[in-house]
């Protein structure tokens, strides 16, 4: 028998029929679904660029379809902008457009400065971003000098600060913290992105020749959960502090 008769009954291996009809399977599957999340990462886009605050991932569930992984597609959308001059940046629990950081020197010429903070008010900014939360008393003591109401408005006014709640001490004192505009404003994800010691100290903000026993405090992980010896708010202590109007009662 010749090579070419001996080729002709050399058997071939023939793949598995379900394994072919499960490749196939999966390769219609797979586009489908990630066809179903390149719509949602546009939808993301639209609501996110729509909006002139930062939204939250709460939102975004509520506006997506049912059952949407946010995080992948916040991912995904994120990875779209890296390299652009506009980045989806996260600010606390929430998402929102920015001008790319090494982009920001062609802003500032369009910026406007309308109020410089005052010495003071950085001091209690600073103390509050990393004691949160924080009474007026407990400010005083760790600047070891009187705070007067008016710093505390005028961060209040900025909307960097916010009064968060009371504290479970005689004349419940009100607490502050920080706010998202806060994390915005400085270009922070969450308050545990604030600078450390040896930052400070690289940047010039702290002296190299600090006591031994000197720290920085770690801010809380979540700023939004109370403390354990603090109250929330109640519509009583808002109106007390004036920022509800008093309900009328009808005689």
């Amino acid at each position: 028998m010749s090579e070419r008769a001996n080729a002709s009954v050399i058997p071939f291996k023939v793949d598995d029929e379900p394994e072919d009809e499960m490749t196939e399977q999966g390769s219609l599957e797979n586009p489908a679904e990630r066809l179903q999340l390149s719509e949602a990462v546009r939808m993301a886009e639209a609501i996110i660029f729509a909006s002139a605050e930062p939204v939250s991932e709460r939102q975004l569930a509520a506006r997506l379809p049912e059952g949407l992984n946010i995080a992948a597609a916040m991912a995904d959308l994120q990875e779209i902008y890296a390299k652009r001059g506009v980045n989806l940046v996260r600010v606390g629990d929430a998402w929102a457009f920015r001008t790319a950081g090494d982009l920001a020197f062609l802003m500032s010429r369009d910026s406007v400065q309308q109020r410089k903070l005052s010495r003071a008010a950085l001091e209690v900014l600073a103390i509050i971003a990393y004691h949160q939360p924080v009474t007026r008393a407990e400010i005083e003591d760790i600047r070891g000098v009187e705070t007067s109401k008016g710093t505390l408005d005028t961060l209040l006014e900025t909307e960097w600060v916010r009064m968060r709640g009371r504290r479970r001490t005689p004349g419940r004192p009100v607490t502050y913290g920080t706010t998202d505009a806060f994390l915005d404003h400085f270009a922070l994800e969450e308050i545990r992105d604030l600078p450390g010691m040896e930052e400070l100290k690289g940047a010039g903000l702290l002296s190299t020749r600090m006591p031994s026993n000197f720290s920085i405090p770690v801010p809380p992980s979540d700023p939004e959960a109370l403390a354990e010896d603090e109250d929330a708010l109640t519509d009583i202590d808002l109106e007390e502090l004036g920022l509800l109007t008093p309900r009328v009662t009808e005689d």
